[in-house]
């Protein structure tokens, strides 16, 4: 296994690409206690948003502007058609809601472009290297890193001190006895709803620099991946949440690049199993204090 200055960018990079997934989860999740597991299709439809701007000719900021625009849209009408009409139902029942909208945003993204996708040509200049220190680094790594930083750091002043943020994080924390406070429940909603939305249509675009090839089952391999980091950082919590978001992504990332062709394919098997062995030591996260969490 050969680790190079590349392979260690990269994987900071994906780590950090991760880690905005797992905060845009982990909003969702801290205020209506639900797994959105059709988050990866929201970023998927912003990936095809940038191809179509690339396939019209669309300067760059257009495109994303339209992938932020197509990610947020549909963030809201998730909500509005599916999870507010289910919002009194057991958590299985909303939980199944979002497979049921992960396949059938799939279907449409399937019948709508095919099976082979779309390329997004666009924001192609992203993923070219810069030479520093004599040693080439994709630009994107670079980026990545950049851009997750400064969103991470917004986000954390946002919630921290903001009404509405510290709305969130009162009813992350309890959100009955939040209510009978004065938090307004539907405000608090639509706010992390938004802010899911926004962090799906940053990574759509990042995402979409490393592999501008955008089919059907884009972003999926990582939504699954990223839910695996949620739980094994700590679930009802974001900072845990995203910590464990980053820490999946940085060793995906980095054994992705460092092993051989012949042993990558196994890849995935030992991620998942390195989160089985932690789980069944700390089931409560590896970044949480032990306690009951809520089950989904």
């Amino acid at each position: 296994m050969t680790v190079t200055w590349q392979n260690l960018a990269d994987a900071m990079s994906l780590g950090a690409i991760y880690a905005l997934m797992a905060v845009g989860i982990g909003l969702v999740f801290g205020v209506l206690r639900l797994v959105n597991f059709a988050y990866g299709q929201l970023v998927m439809a912003g990936a095809f948003a940038l191809a179509l701007a690339s396939q019209w000719n669309w300067p760059v900021w257009a495109g994303i502007a339209l992938c932020f625009a197509v990610v947020i849209v549909l963030s809201f009408a998730m909500d509005w058609l599916v999870f507010r009409p289910l919002r009194g139902h057991s958590p299985a029942v909303m939980l199944v809601a979002t497979f049921a909208v992960a396949f059938l945003l799939e279907n449409v993204a399937l019948l709508w472009f095919g099976a082979l996708g779309k390329i997004a040509t666009s924001v192609a200049s992203l993923n070219q290297p810069w030479a520093i220190s004599g040693v080439d680094i994709r630009k994107i790594s670079i980026v990545s890193i950049v851009v997750a930083g400064l969103c991470l750091l917004a986000l954390r002043v946002l919630i921290e001190r903001t009404t509405v943020g510290l709305h969130m994080q009162a009813a992350s924390m309890d959100f009955t006895t939040a209510r009978m406070l004065g938090v307004r429940a539907n405000r608090v909603i639509t706010f992390a709803v938004l802010l899911s939305g926004l962090l799906a249509g940053v990574v759509a675009v990042l995402l979409t620099v490393q592999n501008p090839l955008v089919t059907p089952d884009f972003a999926l391999r990582d939504t699954i991946i990223v839910l695996a980091g949620v739980v094994l950082g700590g679930m009802n919590r974001i900072v845990p949440a995203t910590i464990g978001g980053f820490a999946i992504g940085f060793a995906s990332g980095l054994l992705g690049g460092a092993l051989p062709t012949t042993q990558s394919q196994y890849l995935d098997s030992f991620l998942f199993a390195a989160v089985i062995l932690v789980l069944v030591v700390r089931p409560g996260g590896l970044f949480t204090r032990a306690r009951a969490v809520e089950r989904v």
